[in-house]
C-alpha cells in the first residue's frame, strides 16, 4: 500500500512551500517575468492543479538556463503528485544532478526510488534509499522511510521493512497511522510464529522492536508474557519551585463524551462505572481542577448503537470521547475510517486490532492478573507453581498469562487442572495433581529462589483463579489432604466486601486487587463513605466503580502518559500507565485474608497524593444529568 499518496495535501505543501525560494542556485538571477511565472506554476501545485503545474515548470524550463534543472525536478514532483510518475521518467532522465543543490539532489534520488519501484528494479530503490552518509530534512524523513521499507518489501526483506515502518510509527497521525501499523504487523505476521519466537529471545528488553513482536505473536495466536511495567514518576507532580497548585502535564478538553450502554444485560456494571466516573469528577472539583462539560450517550450494547453515539457525540462538540464499554462497541468505532475525537475506550476490541494515534484502551484485563501473580510467586520465590482454576472465561485467560509470565521468569510449572463447575468434591482431582504433602512450617518457611532445590516446598505454591464460593470448597479440601503451600489469587476470589463467618475458609490466600477496595490510595474519595451511599459500589460493583473513577483520572493525562513512558496516575483500580500503543495498564496491589478478612499486605500506597490539583479557575460546568438509570442486573461486562 502506498501510504504516502493518502495525504496528499500534507505531501503537496512539503514539496511546494517555499520551494522557489530555497531550492534554486542563489548566485543565478531570474527576471521579474520569470519569477511570477513561477509563483505562479507553484501556486497551481499548491491548488492540486498538478497537471498544469508540471507543464508550467517545464515551459519555465525552456525559458531558464540557470534554473532548468531545478523546475524540471518540479515538473516530475508535479506528475509524481498527479499519481502519474511514469510521466516523469523521461524528465528526470534529462536532469544534471550537479546543477542541483540544497536537498533537490535527495528530492531527485527519491522520485527515481519511485519510479524503480514503479518499474519493479527493487534494486535500484533499496540502494537510492540507503545511501550512507546522507542527510535528510525532517520533511522528506517520511517519505523515506516509506519508499524504503517498499523496496524492502520487494527484495524479500520483510523484518527490514517492519524495522523501517517502526521508524515511521510515532510521526503519523490518522488514518495513515493505523495503516502504517496495521502493516507492521502484516509484515512481522508473514515472518512466522518460530522466527518471531527466536527474534524475541535475543532482544533486550528496551529493544524498540521487541513490543511489535509480541503483538504480532498475540495474532498469531501466541501467548506472550506480560512483564509488570516500570512506574518512574507519578503524573501532576509538584513543578519545581512554582506554586504548589500547579501540577504537572494536567489538560482537559472543553467537552468530555461518556458512552455506555443504558439497559439490557449491561446496565449493572454501566451504573457503576457512570457513578464511579461522576464522583472522581466531583471530587476533582472539591480540589478547584478545571473540569469540562459532561454528556452522557446511550450506547446501547451494540455496535451500531456505539458507533451512532459516537458519530453524535462528535457534532454536538465532544473533544474526548470516553467509551464505548463492550468489546464489540470497541471494535465497531476503531473501525471507523476516521475518528475526528480521540477515544478513550472502556474496553479492548474483540477483534485485537490496535488503538489508532488518537485513541487508547483501558480495561480490566484478567491477563493482567494472571501475568502480575506470576511476578509476584517468582518474587516470592515461589518457582515451582501448580495450577488450579475454574472453566471461567477468565480464569482460562488469566491462566494463559500466567504461565507465559511464569515460564518467562524462570519458573516451572508442575500442574494445572481445571476444576468441574458444581463440584463439592475435588479429592479425586487433587490426587491427580500428585502434589506432596507438607506441613504448615515448611510452606511458611521463607524461600531462597537461588538456592532452595526444587523437590522441597518452600519454592513451590498454587496459583487458583476462581470465584469465592469454588475456593470455600477447594481449600479446605486441600488442607485435609494436607497440603499446606502458599495460595495465590486474582481478585475473582474476593467478593469486594467483607464476610469474615464465609471466607475464614480462605485465610492465608493472598490475591491481587484494586487498592480503592481497601482505600490504600491516598487521595482518593474514601471506599467505605461511598458504598455505605452508593448500592453501585459495594461488592462486586466496586470494582466497576474503581475503574469508573479511574476513568475521570486518566482524562486530564492522556497526552502526557503517552508522552512520558514510566510516569503513572496512581488510580483506584491500580497504578496506571500507557505503552506506546495506547493501551493503559494496571499495576494492582496485594492483600491477604486474615481472620476472614482481607487486608492488603502493605498499607497505604506510598505514592504521591491523586494528582487533581491545578491552578484553580472560575468554572460553573456541571455534568448533564442522566435520566433513565439502567436497571440492576448481575451480568458481568466482557472484559
Amino acid at each position: 500500500m502506498r501510504l504516502m499518496r493518502l495525504s496528499r495535501a500534507t505531501a503537496t505543501g512539503l514539496l511546494f512551500s517555499l520551494v522557489l525560494a530555497a531550492c534554486v542556485p542563489m548566485n543565478a538571477a531570474r527576471s521579474p517575468a520569470e519569477i511570477a511565472a513561477a509563483q505562479s506554476a507553484d501556486a497551481m501545485a499548491r491548488q492540486g492543479q498538478f497537471v498544469q503545474a508540471a507543464q508550467a515548470y517545464l515551459a519555465l524550463a525552456d525559458q531558464s538556463s540557470g534554473h532548468a534543472d531545478s523546475y524540471r525536478l518540479q515538473a516530475a514532483e508535479a506528475w509524481r503528485q498527479e499519481g502519474q510518475i511514469e510521466r516523469a521518467a523521461p524528465i528526470l532522465a534529462s536532469i544534471k544532478r550537479q546543477r542541483l543543490s540544497g536537498d533537490e539532489p535527495l528530492r531527485l534520488d527519491l522520485l527515481q526510488a519511485e519510479l524503480a519501484l514503479n518499474q519493479h528494479d527493487a534494486a535500484t530503490a533499496l540502494r537510492l534509499t540507503t545511501q550512507p552518509n546522507v542527510t535528510v530534512p525532517a520533511a522528506l524523513q517520511l517519505r523515506l522511510l516509506e519508499l524504503r521499507s517498499r523496496a524492502m518489501v520487494a527484495s524479500g526483506d520483510g523484518w527490514g521493512a517492519a524495522r523501517t515502518r517502526v521508524q515511521m510509527d510515532d510521526q503519523l497521525s490518522g488514518l495513515d497511522h493505523t495503516q502504517n501499523r496495521q502493516q507492521i504487523l502484516d509484515l512481522l505476521g508473514k515472518l512466522g510464529v518460530d522466527p518471531l519466537k527466536q527474534r524475541a529471545a535475543a532482544m533486550k528488553p528496551g529493544d524498540r522492536m521487541l513490543p511489535w513482536v509480541n503483538e504480532a505473536l498475540t495474532r498469531l495466536g501466541v501467548v506472550v508474557a506480560q512483564a509488570q511495567p516500570e512506574l518512574q514518576q507519578p503524573v501532576g507532580t509538584l513543578l519545581p519551585g512554582a506554586n504548589a497548585n500547579v501540577r504537572e502535564g494536567y489538560k482537559v478538553p472543553t467537552q468530555v463524551a461518556l458512552l455506555l450502554p443504558g439497559d439490557g444485560n449491561y446496565a449493572a456494571a454501566s451504573t457503576s462505572i457512570r457513578e464511579g466516573f461522576f464522583a472522581a469528577y466531583l471530587d476533582a472539583g472539591r480540589n478547584h481542577a478545571p473540569r469540562p462539560s459532561v454528556r452522557v450517550y446511550d450506547s446501547k450494547g451494540t455496535s451500531d448503537g456505539a458507533i451512532k453515539a459516537y458519530q453524535q457525540a462528535v457534532s454536538d462538540g465532544a473533544k474526548l470521547v470516553v467509551g464505548p464499554l463492550t468489546r464489540g462497541e470497541v471494535a465497531a468505532v476503531f473501525g471507523l475510517a476516521q475518528l475526528p475525537v480521540p477515544v478513550l475506550a472502556l474496553n479492548h476490541p474483540d477483534d485485537k486490532q490496535l488503538p489508532s494515534g488518537d485513541a487508547s484502551e483501558f480495561g480490566l484485563l484478567p491477563e493482567t492478573e494472571g501475568a502480575q501473580a506470576a511476578d509476584h510467586m517468582v518474587e516470592r520465590g515461589l518457582r515451582q507453581v501448580y495450577v488450579l482454576i475454574s472453566n471461567d472465561d477468565f480464569a482460562q485467560r488469566a491462566a494463559a498469562a500466567f504461565k507465559a509470565e511464569l515460564a518467562a521468569r524462570g519458573g516451572q510449572l508442575l500442574g494445572m487442572t481445571t476444576l468441574p463447575t458444581g463440584a463439592t468434591s475435588y479429592t479425586d482431582t487433587i490426587a491427580g495433581l500428585h502434589i506432596a504433602a507438607t506441613t504448615a512450617s515448611a510452606a511458611a518457611a521463607p524461600a531462597d529462589a537461588t538456592t532452595a532445590p526444587a523437590s522441597t516446598s518452600g519454592d513451590t505454591g498454587i496459583f487458583i483463579s476462581m470465584r469465592p464460593a469454588q475456593a470455600r470448597v477447594l481449600l479446605p479440601q486441600l488442607r485435609i489432604a494436607k497440603i499446606d503451600l502458599p495460595v495465590i489469587a486474582t481478585s475473582h476470589v474476593y467478593e469486594g466486601s467483607d464476610d469474615a463467618a464465609a471466607n475464614r475458609d480462605l485465610d492465608g490466600v493472598e490475591f491481587c486487587d484494586a487498592p480503592w477496595l481497601f482505600n490504600a490510595q491516598p487521595g482518593l474519595p474514601n471506599h467505605d463513605d461511598i458504598a455505605a451511599q452508593l448500592s453501585s459500589a459495594r461488592g462486586g460493583g466496586a470494582r466497576l466503580f474503581a475503574f469508573g473513577m479511574d476513568a475521570w483520572s486518566l482524562v486530564p493525562y492522556l497526552d502526557w502518559l503517552r508522552a512520558h513512558p514510566g510516569s503513572y496516575v496512581p488510580g483506584a483500580s491500580g497504578q496506571l500507565t500507557a505503552d506506546q500503543f495506547g493501551r493503559v495498564r494496571r499495576v494492582l496491589i496485594w492483600a491477604q485474608f486474615q481472620d476472614g478478612l482481607a487486608h492488603p499486605l502493605s498499607g497505604n500506597l506510598q505514592t504521591d497524593d491523586m494528582p487533581a490539583s491545578t491552578p484553580p479557575i472560575d468554572t460553573t460546568r456541571t455534568p448533564a444529568a442522566s435520566s433513565n438509570a439502567p436497571a440492576d442486573t448481575n451480568q458481568p461486562i466482557n472484559h
